[in-house]
């Protein structure tokens, strides 16, 4: 498997040539465009990891679609482009082994021997803004994930703090609680960041440069005008 990500930052999409036999799993409604000899297979489940009907339901709630696609290259190699719905960036994440949690919504797509698992991260997210569930990857291979605008990754060795809105993903031996920015609650309301996730250990997070939520509430007035 080969993939490579074209037209980044800004409206990225990534381009995987299978081999022979060879399946890549990817979010619904992901698919662009892919050459005549590649088969779909859609079901409930990925490759490696839970599914059935009560972890499709634990995927609404991540934000991520109840179905997965298996695309696999039949009678020779193949070429499946991949896209979301936001315009941004993509990044491919190589897992050996270790863990990485993805905020619902960024998950795209992951070779066959990646397991997928929709997790609960505490009513701690309840007040964050974040997905209740996160999807948990793990095991051997390559994942895709998409953000909204840019994607950039921090290696954190102690403490960081990120606002809540700009998390795409994070390894494990990194946990989070919420804090205020500033410091007092009065400072970080009216100063706009109110609460923030603290990071705590060593690993990598993946952050966007844009806030979907931030950028829902600022365009929501504007539609609500247009239609009255």
């Amino acid at each position: 498997m080969d993939i490579s990500l074209e037209y980044n930052p800004g409206s990225t999409a990534a381009k995987i040539r299978l081999d022979e036999n060879e399946t890549i799993t990817a979010e619904g409604g992901a698919m662009i465009a892919m050459s005549s000899n590649v088969d779909i297979y859609t079901t409930t489940k990925s490759k490696k990891g839970g599914g059935g009907l009560m972890s499709g339901v634990k995927r609404i709630f991540a934000q991520e679609s109840i179905f997965f696609n298996h695309f696999t290259a039949k009678q020779g190699s193949g070429t499946i482009y991949l896209g979301t719905s936001l315009p941004g960036d993509m990044e491919i994440l190589d897992l050996t082994g270790n863990k990485i949690y993805v905020q619902g919504g960024s998950y795209v797509a992951s070779s066959e021997d990646v397991h997928l698992e929709t997790v609960w991260q505490g009513a701690k997210n309840l007040l964050s803004g974040e997905s209740l569930f996160w999807v948990e990857l793990s095991g051997q291979g390559k994942a895709i994930i998409n953000a909204f605008g840019v994607i950039y990754s921090i290696d954190v060795d102690g403490e960081y703090i990120i606002d809540t809105g700009h998390i795409v993903a994070y390894e494990e031996g990194l946990n989070f609680t919420l804090s205020k920015a500033g410091e007092s609650w009065l400072s970080s309301i009216l100063g706009g960041e109110g609460i923030v996730c603290k990071f705590k250990g060593k690993g990598r997070i993946w952050c966007q440069s844009h806030s979907s939520t931030s950028f829902g509430q600022q365009i929501t007035p504007h539609l609500k005008a247009i239609k009255s």
